[in-house]
């Protein structure tokens, strides 16, 4: 079984430094492949000098968001290698080798395995995957003070995770292992969303196609929240792709009415308001 990793990689080439230093030597890793994502610094000429015979610097032509340029890095190893494994990883995270050998025989030993990912640590906070988010979820997302109440219906009970493996329907997209022909069969990721709701969207192509999605309880990576996101959008600026992102979701994939659109735009215009009103009041304490 061969493994490939795509790091993507935005203005942001320390981070992505620190990573290659620490996974270089990996045993399991048979190709090592760096997506600069049309950094507009000098990331992709200082990452270029990394390579070596197992590690690759490509770029794309255009920065058209997470989805894009990691289809840009699995589609390069597909053509160019034969690998049976792909592991999409944000360059924030740290994982070390014995994590990925037991993914890796995860895949092995349970053939109905699509997607296999561990327990992610953001700031102390686990994650260990989720339900996919219906309108109700969605909508409830949108609601200033209700937004908590929609994460806990997504959630699974603490028990669900007491066995090795837990079959859940979506998983962190900072750092998950997938078989290369599933992820192929459903076309890789949807590329008509910038940033955020790719986990979603790939756990609902999945799911259609009748393939399982898995955390393995036994091993964990740490993800330094959004580190290479948070350089370059401000919080607003965030929130409005990731709403973007939703509406997409629900439209394309949960098949919601214009009705329901109509109140799930309305909700979030509310909601955004408010965090307008939270910041200046915030900014004018500050003065």
């Amino acid at each position: 079984m061969k493994t490939g990793i795509v790091i993507l990689n935005y203005n942001d080439y320390d981070t992505t430094k620190d990573m290659i230093e620490r996974i270089k030597s990996y045993k399991c890793l048979n190709h090592i492949l760096i997506v600069d994502n049309k950094s507009t610094d000098r990331s992709y000429s200082k990452l270029k000098k990394l390579e070596n015979k197992n590690i690759e610097v490509i770029k794309t032509d255009d920065n058209k968001g997470y989805a894009y340029g990691n289809n840009f890095g699995v589609r390069y190893l597909d053509s160019k290698y034969k690998i049976d494994n792909i592991i999409i990883s944000n360059p924030d995270v740290i994982v070390s080798e014995d994590v990925i050998d037991t993914l890796i025989n995860d895949l092995k030993n349970k053939e109905d395995i699509s997607i296999i990912a561990p327990i992610v640590e953001e700031k102390g906070i686990i994650s260990r995957g989720w339900k996919l988010p219906g309108f109700k979820e969605d909508l409830l997302s949108n609601i200033n003070y209700f937004h908590k109440y929609s994460k806990k219906l997504m959630s699974y009970d603490e028990e669900y995770y007491n066995n090795k493996l837990s079959r859940v329907e979506a998983v962190h997209g900072c750092f998950f292992m997938i078989r290369l022909k599933d992820f192929k069969e459903v076309g890789l990721f949807d590329e008509n969303t910038f940033l955020y709701y790719e986990e979603n969207i790939l756990g609902r192509k999945l799911k259609e196609k009748g393939m399982f999605v898995y955390i393995d309880n036994t091993v964990k990576v740490i993800h330094d929240l959004s580190v290479s996101v948070d350089k370059t959008y401000n919080s607003i600026k965030k929130y409005k792709i990731l709403k973007n992102s939703q509406k997409y979701y629900e439209k394309n994939y949960n098949n919601l009415n214009i009705f329901g659109i109509i109140l799930l735009r309305i909700f979030y215009y509310i909601s955004l308001i408010i965090s307008y009103i939270v910041i200046f009041i915030t900014n004018i304490k500050r003065k």
